[in-house]
């Protein structure tokens, strides 16, 4: 991975409150990655922690020069941290992980490892969780399982930071509230190759976890706007235009139910027919309230598109020999090929790594 930047490797850390974990994790972080070749940064955020997280933080800048620290103005939560610690990582690799111990340093190079493949994204996949089976598997199995089949990226575990990127892709992803989770699902319909691989996941050893069971409720809402967002963002009237048609359609039916009964029977339209006529008048009116919505919506998808020059697609590799082509497609935006391996065609975008245990030893099984 040879590139001008002189930074080979970020890692992101976003801390709240961590600061019975900051010192171990600095001093296996940098024992881990003196191990790997090329240069590397650590990039700590500090998202508003009350409990000497910043004075530490403080004192492990003065004393490496390989540390960042990057303090927000209050608690913004953790997506904001990741995005914060993103847009400042200067390495072509972008390593995400959390700062309570519960993310081992020491597996970062089997992400790399991946990466150096050819793959876009390495997510982690907490294969064997020690959480509390109620609260947190249970439910993060439910959701994990949702997320995959409406982003259609069956990964095994969405939820972990535990995560690395080609910094191309991950800065060129805009995060907003808690989609952080989904990044494999917006890199992906960027056309980014995502793999999987196990993780271990010990329990917390210090310090008290800053998640409850209430944020399955916020995942589940992150999720349609994430599913909106990849398959409706530019055809909004596409989604909208279903249920228009819908409830517009069964008004008309229900109206001219009311009609024929009218005609037919001589049925009274109010006295034997009124709630059927407030059906359908209710029907009519919301399915061509939404339509107009759906109008709307695309007028200001296509503003939103044109105004900020964004695009509507990523290309991986361009080739001509025609240089005023070139030159226009090497303006379009791209999913970055390494450049240090031979190119060779992909057919399948994902690929997933399961273990399997010999002898004691976990190896990784490559399956499409």
């Amino acid at each position: 991975m040879k590139s001008q930047n002189s930074i080979q490797y970020s890692i992101v850390v976003p801390l709240y409150n961590e600061a019975s974990n900051l010192t171990p994790l600095y001093v296996r972080l940098t024992q881990v990655m003196e191990t790997l070749d090329g240069e590397y940064e650590i990039i700590f955020v500090d998202d508003g922690s009350r409990d000497g997280t910043a004075q530490l933080l403080d004192e492990i800048y003065q004393s490496d020069s390989r540390v960042k620290v990057i303090t927000l103005r209050r608690n913004f939560g953790q997506t904001p941290a990741l995005k914060a610690g993103f847009d400042a990582a200067r390495g072509d690799i972008v390593i995400s992980m959390d700062g309570d111990l519960q993310h081992e340093p020491e597996q970062i190079p089997a992400f790399v490892s991946k990466l150096d493949e050819g793959y876009d994204v390495v997510s982690g996949w907490r294969a064997e969780r020690k959480d509390n089976w109620l609260s947190r598997r249970l439910p993060s199995k439910i959701a994990n399982w949702a997320m995959s089949r409406l982003a259609r990226v069956p990964l095994h575990d969405f939820g972990t930071t535990f995560k690395a990127y080609r910094r191309e892709i991950i800065q060129g992803i805009q995060l907003y509230g808690d989609l952080h989770r989904f990044i494999p699902a917006l890199a992906a319909g960027a056309g980014a190759r995502i793999v999987e691989i196990p993780i271990s996941n010990p329990p917390r050893a210090n310090g008290k976890s800053n998640y409850g069971i209430s944020r399955t409720f916020r995942v589940f809402l992150d999720l349609l706007s994430t599913k909106f967002l990849l398959d409706y963002s530019t055809r909004p009237l596409h989604f909208l235009g279903f249920f228009a048609l819908l409830l517009t359609g069964t008004g008309t039916m229900m109206g001219s139910m009311v009609i024929l009964k009218k005609l037919l029977f001589h049925q009274s339209v109010m006295l034997q027919n009124g709630p059927l006529l407030f059906g359908a008048t209710l029907f009519t009116l919301a399915g061509l309230q939404l339509f107009g919505l759906g109008l709307v919506s695309e007028i200001l998808s296509r503003t939103y598109y044109e105004s900020q020059k964004k695009p509507i697609y990523a290309t991986r590799q361009v080739q001509s020999h025609v240089p005023e082509f070139a030159l226009l497609a090497a303006q379009s935006p791209q999913v970055p090929h390494p450049s240090h391996r031979t190119r060779r065609p992909t057919r399948w975008p994902l690929h997933f790594v399961e273990s399997t245990k010999v002898d004691g030893v976990t190896s990784l099984d490559e399956a499409v």
